[in-house]
This record gives C-alpha cells, structure tokens and sequence, in this order.
C-alpha cells in the first residue's frame, strides 16, 4: 500500500530557480568571482575611507625624504618630492574610482536610451540609431579623448569633471548594442505580447516589462566597462590631458615618476600595481558574472 505522504510530496511541483538563482548558484563557487568581489570591495571602500589605510598626508611633502625606500611609517617609501608613495597611491584611489564610475554611469545612460529605442522600435528609428552607434565605433578613443578632454579643461580646472564627461560620451557604444539585443529578444517574448493586449503602452511595456528582463546583460558590460574607463582616466592623466593641478591620480604618479625610474623604482611601481589590480579586478567580476547570466556557457 502506498503512503499518502509520498504521494502527497510527488504531486508537490518541484521549485523552479530564476535565471539570477541559478547566476548566484553558480557564483557562490566560482574563485575568480570571489576573488575580484574581495578586490573590488577593498578597492571601493579604499576611495571612500582612505583615512582607515593610511594615516599620512599625502600632500605633506619634504625634500629630505626624496626617493628614501620603504620605512618609517612609509610603506612604499618616497617620490622625488618627498612625499609618502603608499599615501598618495591609496588617495588617488578616489579620483580614479570617482572617474570611471560617474563616466561609466552617463556612458550606461547613453547606451541605455539608444539601445532600447532602437530594440523596441525598430525599422527606421533602429537603423538610424544604429548608425550612430557604428560612427562611434570608428571613432579612435584614445585620440578623441585626448582632443576632447583638452578642450573641455580650463585652465584653473582639475580635470575630474572634462575626463567624466570625455569617456561618458565616448564609451557608451559596447552597452548600446547589448541592449539592442537584449530588447530584441525580449520584446518578442509572450509576456509582452499578454501586457500589449491589455492595453500597455510604449513606455509601459519598455520600462515595466522588457527592460527589467534586458538588463543583466547591460550591467556586465558596464562592469567590465567600469575597468576599462579607470584605465583610460590614468592614461589621460599619463599623457597631461586628464586629472591637473593638485589632483591625486595613479596616472599623475605614474607620468611624475617614470623619469626617475633608475634612480627610484618604486614610486611608479606601486601606482602601476594597482591600477592594474583594480582594472584586473573589475573586468574579472565583469567575466564572472557574465558567464553566470549566460546559459550558453552553464
């Protein structure tokens, strides 16, 4: 005789995961994706609290100490103005991580607003936006950057505000053709034809019910975006087209020490460190969460 208990537990439909269960699923045994999150939490409470790693001035600099190595409180020793390399690199940690997020979120509204469009509509409104998109693409960065960024800095400015704005405009191409398809593919799902014949309008159906569902994939590109933005606001500060003035910036350090190098490695060893760290770390979360959002590669 059976047991009403089995039965009862058999005719129970088994719980179907989401696909961000079965993302955080796989995430909660990926390394890499450990590993960048403890980099990228490191990083980011770095830019917002630098006083809880270091407690040294970063402007408090004195000749005497010109390119002394390590010790005395001062960890990565000093710069050829005498000032603590271990502090400035920890607070240029905040202009760097300020820069390529404020860039990477005007970049993802850009995208954002071009992609959708473009997926929803379609036809001529898809061509035309699409167009756009390709001009961009062939547009060179590095090259549009440095002119663009040095005509939007003046004379008295930082910097901060021209770099943001340079990569914002010019970086958001990538996450406008993610979009695309995602909407694409979203826009001919049951879901929406349901909520069309209920009467939901354009707006409805692209904020309510597709765009909640097109999004995963938009956020990691951003993410691997995040990266690839804080490496370019160092390459302009490299060059003297970014960050100025009394700003603090890995890319600043990395241009002031590169002509000591012989005498005193180590303060452009340290910045270089970590800028590669924090653009390694974002692109590798990026990685990570895109391959958990991605069925094709479960």
């Amino acid at each position: 005789m059976s047991d009403p208990n089995m039965i009862a537990a058999a005719e129970v439909p088994a719980r179907t995961r989401s696909l961000a269960g079965d993302a955080w699923a796989d995430l909660r045994t990926n390394k890499i994706f450990w590993v960048s999150g403890v980099l990228v939490v490191l990083i980011l409470l770095m830019a917002a609290v630098p006083s809880l790693f270091t407690s040294a001035d970063p402007a408090s600099c004195a000749l005497s100490n010109q390119h002394k190595g390590p010790g005395g409180g001062a960890w990565f020793g000093y710069d050829f103005q005498g000032c603590d390399v271990f502090a400035r690199t920890v607070y240029g940690t905040r202009n760097s991580i300020e820069v390529g997020l404020l860039a990477t979120l005007l970049a993802g509204v850009i995208g954002m607003f071009f992609g959708l469009t473009a997926g929803y509509f379609g036809g001529v409104v898809d061509a035309v936006l699409s167009r756009l998109t390709d001009v961009m693409l062939g547009v060179p960065l590095l090259l549009a950057a440095v002119v663009l960024s040095g005509r939007l800095t003046g004379p008295a400015d930082d910097g901060v505000s021209a770099v943001t704005l340079t990569l914002g405009v010019l970086t958001w191409t990538a996450s406008a053709r993610v979009m695309r398809s995602a909407v694409i593919a979203a826009k001919n799902q049951d879901y929406v034809a349901a909520a069309r014949m209920l009467g939901a309008g354009p707006a409805r159906l692209m904020f309510r019910h597709i765009l909640p569902n097109s999004i995963a994939s938009f956020i990691v590109v951003l993410t691997i975006l995040l990266g690839t933005n804080i490496a370019a606001e160092a390459t302009l500060s490299y060059l003297g087209v970014g960050l100025k003035g009394q700003a603090i910036s890995w890319g600043l350090q990395i241009a002031e020490a590169q002509d000591y190098a012989r005498i005193a490695a180590h303060p452009l060893v340290w910045p270089s460190v970590f800028l590669a760290a924090t653009v390694l770390a974002f692109i590798m979360l990026g990685d990570a969460i895109r391959d958990a959002f991605d069925p094709k590669l479960r």
